[in-house]
């Protein structure tokens, strides 16, 4: 039934002489205006030997003339193989189901891979532009999703925000599937023969890179948000997230788009949303050339990967407030480090002597951590000062690597306002408090002591009867009719049995809304 439409169709296009897609006889002579010397000869033979694009009764092609949006909605119909036996009416007022073209312009459509005018218009017999085309190529023969790149993009007519094209243009310009008309222009709104779109379809057929697709549906999910990829092995393959439209028929999916780049064994981690709860997947990918082509493989997994827990050593550390330097912590270096020993946070002895080595990003100490679970590691300095730290380690969601929280034993802390400020009795800003941290002020001072109580954290705000308002200075100059009201901030944070209470200043400006 199917061959018999395209047949009946295809005697139609040629009757009506519109169509670049019709039943003249399918053989491998050229016709008679394609000389092989042409750049898209190799095309149209190719894709008139496949019974794909016809010529007219007279034996010519003429690769000049233009091609209308409803005769690339049928070409590439049938180029991708779309079901057109029972669609559903996209609601064009210019495409009536009389129309050559309806079933086509209709399992386009339903596919998101066509669009109409923002009037209720589809245009038909409008001639197709480059940019149009660009979007309908990429669509249709779901070509990589690779991001506008601004710096790599040569045309100076294509602009990411300007021409909502862009992106699609960019595409097939990375892809090698065409160039623009000139080195520096694409030329979108130029409209595109019948030999140029030719080529432009084969092209766009073997342009297309092996790539493996997962779609949200595959994993029985509502929406796929984002993929974490590489995080070993690095520039295995390309992980990109193409979102699905809303359309009449309803949500097409998202999906996500793997591209081979080189042979080895990767990670990826999708998170996506099923049932408005967030889930996630980890896998393996495994990336082999298969009859000289890379192809890609997933293994799932529930494997975690060893982490680094970085403990913070502090060195120099100023803390500033509305410009002021307010205070300067005590000097510790990497070099101070004699010995970390580990525990379960029960008390389990581990480790009496930890590797540990200098963090990449800074002074702190680093150490490996390849198991779930609680732990405390003592940290012992010169001089005999032990410091102690409590160390969290999850399964990450997201990652691949476990996900590490670190508290720095400190059951207490104090800041001292200055005597320059009249705050008057002062409030904790939280109900349950006593079970957080006491809060204490020195007799006929502003100075402030927070001991952490209970078993709980959390954080609070300290509040002053007398709105205390500040400018913001600088070493040479305040700024001039801005004005910050102050405040305290206190953070209690626990693991197990190690507690962190850390207290500072907070402001914000006065006339927000903060």
């Amino acid at each position: 039934m199917k061959n018999t439409l395209f047949t009946v169709l295809g005697i139609l296009f040629l009757v009506c002489n519109l169509s670049l897609s019709g039943t003249f006889a399918a053989s491998t002579k050229q016709f008679s205006d394609v000389p092989s010397s042409k750049y898209f000869a190799e095309a149209v033979n190719d894709l008139a030997e496949r019974n794909i694009i016809g010529g007219y009764p007279d034996g010519t092609f003429k690769p000049g003339n233009t091609i209308t949006r409803g005769q690339a909605a049928a070409i590439i119909a049938k180029m991708i193989n779309l079901d057109t036996s029972n669609v559903k009416n996209p609601g064009f007022q210019d495409v009536s189901t009389a129309n050559n073209y309806y079933k086509a312009i209709a399992a386009m459509t339903e596919e998101g891979i066509i669009n109409g005018y923002g009037d209720g218009r589809y245009g038909p017999n409008d001639p197709i532009k480059r940019g149009q085309m660009a979007s309908i190529l990429v669509k249709a023969f779901d070509l990589p999703r690779y991001s506008f790149d601004e710096s790599k993009n040569p045309f100076k007519d294509v602009d990411y925000y300007a021409n909502s094209h862009s992106t699609n243009i960019y595409i097939i310009y990375k892809l090698g599937i065409t160039g623009g008309t000139s080195a520096d222009k694409f030329s979108p709104n130029a409209f595109i023969t019948r030999g140029q779109a030719a080529k432009l379809l084969k092209a766009s057929e073997e342009a297309k890179p092996s790539m493996l697709t997962l779609k949200a549906n595959d994993l029985n999910w509502d929406r796929i948000f984002n993929v974490g990829a590489n995080e070993i092995n690095a520039g295995v393959f390309e992980g990109i997230v193409v979102s699905g439209k809303n359309l009449s028929t309803g949500y097409t999916g998202d999906k996500v788009q793997l591209i081979p780049l080189k042979e080895g064994k990767s990670t990826l981690v999708v998170v996506g949303e099923k049932a408005n709860k967030q889930v996630s997947q980890k896998y393996y990918v495994h990336s082999k050339k298969e009859n000289g082509e890379l192809k890609l493989t997933l293994e799932d997994t529930d494997d975690s990967l060893p982490r680094e827990a970085a403990l913070p050593l502090w060195n120099d550390l100023r803390i500033y407030w509305l410009g002021k330097e307010i205070s300067k912590s005590r000097e510790v270096s990497f070099e101070s480090v004699q010995n970390v020993s580990f525990t379960t946070m029960d008390g389990k002895k581990l480790s009496e002597n930890v590797k540990f080595e200098k963090c990449n990003d800074g002074n702190d100490i680093c150490i490996n951590i390849d198991q779930p679970g609680q732990y405390i590691a003592t940290v012992l300095m010169v001089g005999g000062v032990q410091v102690r730290y409590g160390i969290e380690v999850k399964p990450n969601n997201s990652s691949f690597y476990y996900q590490v929280r670190v508290v720095k034993e400190q059951t207490s802390d104090l800041f001292d306002m200055g005597q320059q400020y009249n705050i008057g009795k002062h409030t904790p800003l939280r109900k349950d408090i006593e079970k957080i941290a006491t809060v204490i002020r020195d007799p006929g001072t502003n100075l402030y002591r927070v001991q952490a109580i209970g078993h709980e954290e959390g954080t609070f705000h300290i509040g002053f009867n007398n709105i205390v308002i500040d400018k913001l200075c600088y070493e040479t100059f305040c700024e001039s009719n801005v004005e910050y009201e102050i405040s305290l901030f206190v953070d209690v944070q626990r693991i197990g049995s190690i507690v962190n209470v850390h207290i500072q200043p907070s402001s914000f400006r006065a006339d927000s809304d903060a």
